[in-house]
């Protein structure tokens, strides 16, 4: 006999999870199908682990400079099997937490993998062993996406490393190699040079952090190689040649070719959306460059199917996936008042030393977008703040419509920017302007100091620098 519910969701990372539990919020009989943890990849070897690991970096990073700050601390060293430990203990607590939260809502939880079987059907092949079928009017695909792979530059799990690889590292590489740039590709090349490995990193494109603003990619880029990572752009490795306890990467830059010969090779070139075995074959969900598409509801093509989160697309973030989730489903049951998700309103964040974080427009896009601009910018060593913390370097940049004043994106890189960009993120849903940014009154003596004066830098105003 099948189940019935008025909603299934398929994948119980941050997008499912939580677009269950607003589904029962809404007084939806609702289930979640989850084949292996709940929190999915970002709660489990994502987000939230990494974090944990880039916090121990960043520890370890103070303790060498402790002198400057009048402390005494001698022959600091790291345990990385204890790094790794409570990594993976943050990891399984919060995973504990999303398994509470889904039982006070009472969600029922199938633990296997859920495939389309039907109309209005769901089979579930259960991890213990058998099946159970599932009959909902609303099927929620939430099934996220895994590690992009090249051709013959494939993870092996032993000397070329995957995200999940690079998390739990048995010993210490000396040398390693990181392919690809983005957030992920920067944020273990951070973490790994600050516990002191030689770190190389190759971009196909031009610049380091490319979806970044072109002026935050160059500063990080100086910032890198401060901290002594080696960057390839307009760079491309075309074989890995294995050896015992290394591997040898052929880099091509500009037409030339170099050999390098690392311990290791972490492959952070993109993801691929989870589309296979989900029954989607017969149905009219439309598949394209491994993304199921929808329209601005999280619609498929296929009546009461939807898909959310990374199995469609860009932006690759948690936040994304759990405010489309909530949309889903609050759409489903017929709230009032509800808007199409705004990409441009998501703010990005990587966890890098020095972090970056930026919402809305880079300066280029605004411009190729036919916007007249007015951009301000403000550098943290004008900050009181960020001097006392003894991290000086850093900016804060601001776009503005010079006819609007409407504030377009905003852009940073320093210490805590990943907390400070929420102010922008509020700004830009709140449709503020320049007068409602420069009006506001904002705490002295903190970082966001900065973010008043990059706004009045763009008119002309600044006061500090």
């Amino acid at each position: 006999m099948a189940q019935t519910f008025d909603l299934v969701v398929v994948g119980g990372g941050p997008g499912g999870y939580v677009a269950a539990i607003r589904a029962a919020q809404l007084g939806m009989k609702t289930a979640l199908v989850e084949r292996e943890h709940l929190g999915g990849i970002c709660l489990n070897w994502g987000c939230i682990p990494t974090k944990a690991l880039l916090r121990s970096a960043e520890i370890f990073d103070h303790l060498q400079h402790a002198k400057s700050f009048g402390l005494t601390v001698e022959k600091a060293s790291f345990d990385l099997d204890a790094v790794v430990k409570r990594s993976r203990k943050v990891a399984g607590q919060l995973s504990r937490g999303v398994q509470g939260l889904l039982k006070k809502n009472k969600v029922t939880v199938f633990d296997g993998a859920g495939k389309l079987a039907g109309k209005e059907t769901l089979e579930v092949a259960l991890t213990k062993g058998g099946s159970e079928t599932l009959k909902a009017r609303h099927i929620v695909l939430a099934t996220g996406a895994r590690a992009r792979q090249l051709p013959g530059l494939e993870s092996d799990g032993r000397l070329v490393w995957s995200y999940k690889e690079a998390m739990v590292p048995e010993t210490m590489p000396k040398s390693l190699l990181v392919v690809g740039s983005g957030a992920i590709g920067i944020e273990f090349a951070s973490f790994y040079r600050s516990l002191g490995a030689e770190v190389t990193v190759v971009e196909v494109l031009p610049r380091v952090l490319p979806v970044e603003d072109e002026d935050v990619s160059a500063f990080a880029h100086k910032q890198f190689e401060k901290r002594g990572i080696k960057i390839r752009t307009n760079a491309q490795v075309k074989a890995l040649e294995k050896g015992k306890d290394s591997v040898t990467a052929t880099i091509e830059t500009g037409g030339k070719t170099e050999k390098l010969t690392v311990e290791r090779v972490i492959m952070a070139v993109g993801i691929v959306g989870n589309t296979e075995d989900l029954g989607l074959e017969g149905t009219k969900v439309k598949v394209e460059r491994a993304h199921v598409v929808v329209d601005e509801w999280c619609r498929t093509g296929e009546p009461g199917v939807y898909a959310i989160g990374d199995l469609v697309g860009a932006p690759w973030l948690a936040h994304k996936a759990s405010h489309e989730g909530v949309l889903c489903v609050e759409k489903i049951a017929g709230v009032k008042g509800l808007h199409p998700l705004d990409v441009t309103k998501i703010p990005g964040c990587t966890y890098c030393t020095p972090q970056v974080a930026s919402v809305g427009l880079t300066e280029k896009a605004a411009r190729d977008a036919g916007h007249e601009v007015k951009v301000g910018k403000f550098p943290f060593i004008g900050n009181g703040k960020a001097i006392a913390l003894g991290d000086p370097e850093g900016m804060v940049k601001t776009v503005f419509d010079a006819k609007t004043g409407e504030l377009l994106g905003a852009h940073m890189i320093g210490a805590e920017v990943t907390e400070l960009i929420q102010g922008y993120t509020i700004a830009r849903t709140m449709e503020a302007t320049e007068l409602d940014l420069m009006h506001t009154v904002f705490p002295h003596p903190t970082l966001s100091e900065m973010m008043h004066e990059a706004v009045l830098d763009a008119y002309g105003r600044a006061i500090h620098f």
